[in-house]
């Protein structure tokens, strides 16, 4: 079956994490079967996706890119040329466009969830969340397939959406890694850091990153600096700095410059992330909303990294997989998870579970995505 992805803001090339789940969903899906992804012209396009990117949706600057009718009789036209059956479309948000098109253009609706989008704005206090809510519920419904990116989010549209379940999947956010990344990797890493902030290598570095304008990320932020880490600093023993990196953090926090004596660093947007997550002996996330699966805890663990986690910001990761290296502490439970980095910190370092690799790899999850595809009747 030909598929095309419907994609209504730029993924190439992919910085954030919501831009990443998109863009390597794609990537591997197109591994094993053809896909289009019709999407924005600030796109910049190279040689190395598996997939074609094709701007048909206009600039995703455009305030009335959701609600372009005329975007239905292009693609009708598109899809009908190039002979494609199935159309995935990214977030609920064109839902209506979607439902016209299976309903007029003969092909199959996939609805590719990153997250609950009506309870996201509901836990940001968004007093339009109510309004959302139906359209989700009706652009899901109106599906012959969803994706979820957790186990969590999929039982909620069963329940609340009423939705069938055999039409419910669980594709979730992925990796490219297939293995642990080794401890003399990350021990190299951690000392090139080490060398380049000027401390000591038995210094425990702790990273929290997450783009910083963005409400659920700022909470954390504002957890770590009043909550957290005063009570963390009557907690550990050893030498520690909590580094922060980040896009787009606001003027009034002055890059945390005030916070520096209180072994705050601040990097802010840091070109290669990864090196981060490597070189860090413990990854912290005390996010307790903004819906569906936090990417950049996925992406620590991956690194061979041990974190720690509020329960809310741990959605969609299942303990089984990731042996001692999660701990999941109830949200705003400061004093608990202030202990969690403390044990964590002291304990033996070792390699994250193999099956962790076995759940998150892309290529296991588009093969998934491809095969449910693929039997749609």
């Amino acid at each position: 079956m030909k598929v095309a992805s419907l994609v209504s803001y730029k993924i190439i090339p992919a910085i954030s994490g919501g831009e990443k789940g998109i863009y390597y969903f794609l990537q591997y899906f197109g591994k094993y079967a053809s896909i289009t992804c019709y999407t924005v012209s600030e796109n910049e396009a190279t040689e190395k996706e598996h997939f074609i990117a094709t701007p048909v949706l206009g600039s995703s600057k455009s305030k009335f890119r959701y609600i372009n009718i005329f975007l239905f009789f292009k693609l009708r036209r598109l899809l009908t040329r190039s002979g494609i059956k199935a159309l995935i479309i990214e977030h609920p948000y064109y839902g209506w466009l979607g439902f016209l098109l299976k309903h007029f253009a003969g092909i199959r609706l996939i609805v590719h969830s990153h997250n609950i989008e009506n309870e996201r704005f509901r836990t940001m206090s968004k007093w339009w969340w109510k309004i959302l809510y139906y359209y989700e519920r009706f652009t899901h419904r109106a599906a012959d397939m969803n994706f979820f990116i957790t186990e969590e989010d999929r039982e909620y549209a069963i329940r609340k959406f009423n939705i069938n379940p055999q039409n419910c999947i669980v594709i979730t956010y992925g990796i490219e890694n297939e293995k642990a990344v080794p401890l003399q990797e990350k021990f190299i890493a951690k000392e090139h850091l080490c060398n380049e902030l000027n401390l000591t290598t038995d210094t425990v570095l702790i990273l929290f990153n997450g783009t910083l304008d963005y409400p659920p990320n700022r909470e954390g932020l504002d957890m770590i600096l009043s909550e957290i880490n005063p009570i963390l600093k009557k907690k550990i023993a050893l030498p520690y700095k909590i580094i922060v990196c980040g896009l787009r953090l606001p003027e009034e926090y002055n890059e945390l410059k005030k916070y520096q004596p209180d072994n705050i660093i601040y990097k802010g947007f840091v070109e290669d992330i990864g090196f981060y997550f490597k070189a860090a002996d413990i990854f912290i996330n005390p996010i307790i909303e903004g819906g569906g699966i936090k990417t950049k805890l996925v992406e620590a663990l991956a690194a061979n990294t041990p974190a720690v986690s509020f329960f809310t910001g741990a959605y969609g990761i299942p303990l089984s997989v990731t042996g001692n290296h999660l701990k999941i502490v109830e949200d705003r439970n400061y004093e608990r998870f202030a202990d969690a980095i403390a044990a964590t910190a002291l304990q033996k370092k070792d390699n994250i579970d193999e099956s962790f690799f076995d759940h998150f790899y892309w290529g296991n999850i588009a093969k998934k995505a491809v095969g449910e595809i693929n039997n749609l009747k």
